[in-house]
């Protein structure tokens, strides 16, 4: 495993599928994505009916408020107020945490 984020390739949805076939070829590429899509969904759904999401090992999903605060535009460097908002927060378990750290 590198140890450089920027040499670390990005998997789309469609890659990630095909990477779950190659060690799983008893499940079609239909079956897994339609898997994907359903604990995508399930994960959405759950958010945003108020839940947070805690699966043991691999990690939780979880919201969290951020109140309004200063900033600048990039482009511009003018001063803009970021409106309050809620974010969903990801924060990896342990056996996740192992896996990127071997």
């Amino acid at each position: 495993m590198s140890t450089n984020n920027q040499e670390r390739e990005a998997l789309n949805k469609a890659e990630f599928v095909n990477f779950i076939h190659k060690n799983n070829t008893n499940m079609t590429k239909a079956d897994i994505e339609r898997a994907l899509n359903l604990i995508l969904r399930g994960v959405e759904k759950a958010i945003e009916n108020g839940h947070d999401i805690n699966i043991v090992g691999f990690g939780s999903f979880c919201v969290r408020f951020r109140a309004a605060r200063d900033g600048h535009n990039p482009k511009t460097g003018a001063k803009i107020i970021i409106p309050e908002s809620y974010q969903v927060v990801f924060k990896p378990g342990k056996t996740l945490k192992d896996a990127c750290n071997n």
